[in-house]
């Protein structure tokens, strides 16, 4: 079994920054890519962004390019996602989940490649 859960999120005005943690127990970590998707009041679920196992790699939505960086620790199980200038627009619960593959991932940008997901956690943008 895995368990997927995130820390960080929180209340904070546009222009600011916020950086989430995904914390990970109950399976094999360091061999999987990770990916971070939000979910928007009256959304459906977006991908935001996708770190390779080993983090040699990612990958970004368009819509937070640039201010967004996704990162992880193997040694401490935990995947991170840095959120700076931040906008209203970012407002949503925001998911952490692991890849059901080891190594490698086809289509990074879908929720049915992953198929572990932490509870969320808040982030809201005030303008």
């Amino acid at each position: 079994q895995v368990q997927l859960v995130e820390s960080g999120g929180g209340l904070v005005q546009a222009g600011g920054s916020l950086r989430l943690s995904c914390a990970a127990s109950g399976r094999t970590f360091s061999n999987r890519a990770m990916g971070w998707f939000r979910q928007a009041p009256a959304k459906e679920r977006e991908f935001v962004a996708c770190i390779s196992w080993n983090g040699d790699s990612t990958a970004y939505a368009d819509s937070v390019k640039g201010r967004f960086t996704i990162s992880r620790d193997n040694a401490k199980n935990t995947v991170y996602l840095q959120m700076n200038s931040l906008k209203p627009e970012d407002t949503a619960v925001y998911f952490c989940a692991q890849a059901r593959t080891l190594y490698g991932i086809n289509y990074y940008y879908m929720s049915s490649q992953y198929a572990y997901w932490g509870q969320g956690t808040q982030v809201t943008v005030s303008s």
